[in-house]
């Protein structure tokens, strides 16, 4: 039973650790399309 147990845990925080890494990384994405968006936008309005 205490197998179990561990193992529900385990897959729960390993679960867990997944969506984080997998949220940082849609956030990472959109962090560099605002940035290229960005530099873009200045590019055009100084020339």
């Amino acid at each position: 039973m205490w197998l179990v147990i561990l193992l529900l845990i385990l897959a729960l925080l390993l679960g867990g650790i997944g969506l984080f890494v997998e949220t940082f990384r849609w956030i990472l994405i959109i962090a560099v399309v605002l940035l290229i968006a960005s530099i873009l936008t200045g590019w055009m309005r100084r020339a």
